[in-house]
């Protein structure tokens, strides 16, 4: 655990996770959504950020990119100390804390559990809590987990994660790729990340965020609808809100438009 102040809860801590680290400047850390990995959520981006004068710490949640599973069940507590300390031992005092779904709310928790690290926030089609369409996504995808059905797997993530007008114009050798239904193409630890998003509750955390956040909603969600963007927006204070045209993969949709959200605010702010 990191040498903090601030009274934290009781929980099993998780292991250090693998995390890339590249660049220069002041620090941001990049929190990936669930069943995702940095190389996959990120691959774009994280470069750029370090182009632009940033030291970017990039880690893997157990069982994605090189990071073993947990024994146990994931929470969000376990999850955000184990993204923070990795932060501060990569040599970051403080940081920006960029979260795309999932890691939307490990943003959120890492700004009130740790408020003298974390600096400024960006959230990208996150929520604070699931509503019944996400839940039943998910319960889907834990469904086809458990019976090892990845065709089946596939077909609910591309559904899920593309929006219906983007999908349409995707070339069909593109298609072929979101639909390979071989494993490996899984994160080992999709089913206990896929699990705390159904767990997740930072409504009360929210109206205690004291850095500077930008939201970003993905209006074409067809996951986490756009609502829960405003919901964040809405709720922490002095937060700014954006929209981009895209489904719940942006960072393949509209990577550029994205990017330039992003390190405009950080530049703007000063992080």
């Amino acid at each position: 655990m990191t040498n903090d102040t601030t009274p934290l809860s009781p929980h099993r801590p998780l292991p250090p996770l693998s995390a890339t680290v590249t660049g220069s400047g002041p620090g941001v850390v990049l929190a990936h959504g669930a069943t995702g990995s940095i190389d996959d959520n990120y691959a774009r981006l994280l470069p750029a950020l370090a182009a632009s004068g940033h030291t970017v710490v990039a880690p893997d949640y157990p069982g994605s990119g090189r990071t073993p599973r947990a024994s146990g069940p994931l929470t969000l507590d376990a999850l955000t100390d184990a993204v923070v300390d990795g932060a501060v031992a990569a040599g970051l005092e403080t940081f920006s804390v960029v979260g795309y779904s999932l890691g939307a709310a490990v943003a959120v928790r890492a700004a009130t559990r740790y408020p003298q690290r974390v600096s400024g926030l960006v959230l990208t089609a996150g929520l604070a809590a699931p509503d019944r369409r996400t839940d039943l996504w998910l319960a889907l995808w834990l469904r086809l987990l458990e019976q090892d059905d990845y065709a089946g797997l596939a077909l609910a993530r591309t559904l899920s994660g593309w929006s219906p007008g983007h999908l349409d114009e995707l070339p069909d050798r593109d298609v072929d790729t979101l639909l390979d239904p071989c494993p490996e193409l899984v994160p080992a630890g999709s089913a206990d990340q896929a699990a705390l998003v159904r767990t997740l509750d930072t409504r009360a955390d929210l109206p205690h965020v004291a850095v500077p956040t930008l939201v970003i909603a993905t209006l074409h969600d067809q996951l986490v609808d756009p609502a829960h963007s405003r919901y964040l927006a809405d709720h922490i204070p002095g937060a700014r809100y954006a929209g981009l045209a895209a489904g719940h993969v942006p960072m393949h949709e509209c990577p550029e438009e994205w990017e330039r959200l992003i390190t405009d605010f950080l530049a703007e702010h000063g992080l």
